[in-house]
This record gives structure tokens, C-alpha cells and sequence, in this order.
């Protein structure tokens, strides 16, 4: 298990405990955190998981692929450090991790 704190375009902070082999939208979804839609439900088929990884993880989240960088160019706001959440797997090694959430999921 992995503690991922997500932070709310407003501010508000949820940490939450996720398992490891989820991903960090599913983390999200499965604890109700607002701001994450999550349409495609992790297919990698929309950018509503879009977030913002600190610069401190962003080795640690590995590589964005093709399929998401393809997603991200829809994404509302992107910039340094957006990731698709449904791409990152929790795994003891982002124990700790922060994401920040978009002021909107388009």
C-alpha cells in the first residue's frame, strides 16, 4: 500500500491509502475524490483522469506512453508534469506521492 495524497484545484487535500497494483485514478474513484472523472474508466481513452505529478515523483511514475501523450493533448491545462492518472500503478515506491487535480477535466 502506498499513501497518495490528492489535492483538490481548491486546495482541499485527501490522503488516502491505495493498493498497490491499482492505479492512482482508481484510487481517486474508489475513495470518492472529487475532480477526477475518469470517463473511459482507465482505458487510456480520454484525458478526465488528467493531474499533476511534483516534480520529486515524476521519475518514479514512470514514462509517459504514446496512447497517453496522444490523451493529454486533450487535456484541459496541461503542462510540465500532467499525467493521465489511470497510467500511474501504485506500487510501495510512490508511497508518499502527490498529485495535484485541474481546475476542470475536459
Amino acid at each position: 500500500m502506498a499513501k497518495i495524497t490528492y489535492i483538490e484545484h481548491s486546495g482541499k487535500i485527501h490522503e488516502i491509502e491505495v493498493e498497490n497494483g491499482l492505479s492512482v485514478m482508481e484510487g481517486a474513484v474508489n475513495n470518492l475524490v472529487p475532480g477526477l472523472d475518469a470517463d473511459c474508466g482507465g482505458a487510456c481513452a480520454c484525458a478526465t483522469c488528467h493531474c499533476y505529478v511534483e516534480p520529486e515523483w515524476r521519475a518514479k511514475t514512470g514514462e509517459i506512453g504514446d496512447m497517453e501523450e496522444t490523451m493529454l493533448d486533450f487535456a484541459e491545462a496541461r503542462q510540465e508534469g500532467s499525467r493521465l492518472s489511470c497510467q500511474i500503478k501504485v506500487s510501495d515506491e510512490l508511497d508518499g506521492l502527490v498529485v495535484k487535480l485541474p481546475e476542470a477535466q475536459f
